[in-house]
Order: structure tokens, then C-alpha cells, then sequence
């Protein structure tokens, strides 16, 4: 829900030596859609996935990014007000250039998650979770198609044992 990412650019204004900060999203990839293109969009549907706490339409954290991003309270507020009643707004484009500056986006369908969660295990021993192997793939995209090449902290805040019959079904496919 943006939470992390959030957290993790905070840490970056406050002098933590971080790069671009990478958000990882699953089907319902609205948070990647913005990113890329600075229009959110929730007149979508809302896909069930194996990673149920990205299942969302409505970033409860991205109005904090956009006032900490533009400092202008009045254009957030119109932001959200125009959310609410018409379900998108397009973010002006100098803010769109600060956003992308910062952050980049990506998603992974179930199918990608559950196979990064046998790849994890088959090559680290690293039992993840659905949430943190949506991440990890994600990651792992940034890097190939940037040629990023620096040290990377995908954040796990899910247990593998919280989501068990999908992790199962991955370690059984991916066997």
C-alpha cells in the first residue's frame, strides 16, 4: 500500500544513501500504471492475487509522497478530491519528472511470483513469502532492463507461513 516505499524515501530525505527507489506491484498494477505515466486510474478491475495485502486500488500513502514531493497542499487536495469523484487524476508533469527521478515501477503477475518464490528457495534456502517474491521479481527486472548493477534491499514484511497453500503450490511448481 506504499507504506515501505514511502518509508524508504523518507529515510532518503533524511540521508540514507539510497538510489531509485523501485515499487513493486502485482496484477493490479495502478501504482506501476503512475509511476510510468503520472495518471492514477482506479476504474479498474480489482484482481485477487496470491499477494492479497497489493491487492488495492487506492494507495493510502501516495497523497503523503505527493505533498512531501510538490509541498503544494491545495493541488494534492484537488488530486484526491478528483479521485474520489471522478476515480483518476493526472499529476502536472514537473511533479511526474520528480516522481520518476525518484522511484520506478513494475509489477509480476501471480504465475512470476510463485516462480520467484521456488527460485529463492531452489538457489538461497530463502523461504519468501507471495509479497516479497512479487518484490524480488520486480527487482530483478529493474536491474535487467536499467543495467543497475548496485547492491539492492528488496523488504519482506510478510511470512511465508501467513500465506501457506500459495507458497506450497510455488515450491510444488517450481520443484
Amino acid at each position: 500500500n506504499f507504506g515501505d516505499i514511502l518509508a524508504g524515501y523518507l529515510a532518503k530525505k533524511l540521508g540514507l544513501p539510497v538510489g531509485r527507489l523501485v515499487c513493486a506491484s502485482n496484477a493490479n498494477n495502478v501504482l506501476t500504471d503512475f509511476i510510468k505515466t503520472g495518471l492514477y486510474d482506479r476504474r479498474r478491475p480489482l484482481h485477487k492475487t496470491v499477494s492479497p495485502s497489493m491487492d488495492i486500488l487506492v494507495s493510502s500513502n501516495l497523497e503523503r509522497l505527493l505533498y512531501l514531493m510538490s509541498e503544494d497542499a491545495p493541488m494534492v487536495a484537488e488530486l484526491m478530491q478528483k479521485l474520489n469523484k471522478e476515480g483518476f487524476y493526472q499529476v502536472p508533469a514537473e511533479l511526474l519528472t520528480q516522481i520518476q527521478a525518484e522511484f520506478w515501477g513494475g509489477c509480476c503477475d501471480d504465475a512470476g511470483a510463485k516462480r520467484t518464490i521456488g527460485k529463492a528457495f531452489k538457489e538461497t534456502g530463502y523461504l519468501c513469502d507471495t509479497h516479497t517474491a512479487t518484490g524480488w521479481a520486480v527487482a530483478e527486472d529493474y536491474r535487467a532492463q536499467t543495467g543497475d548493477g548496485r547492491p539492492m534491499v528488496v523488504l519482506s514484511t510478510a511470512s511465508p507461513y501467513k500465506f501457506p497453500a500459495a507458497v506450497l503450490s510455488a515450491l510444488e511448481e517450481n520443484n
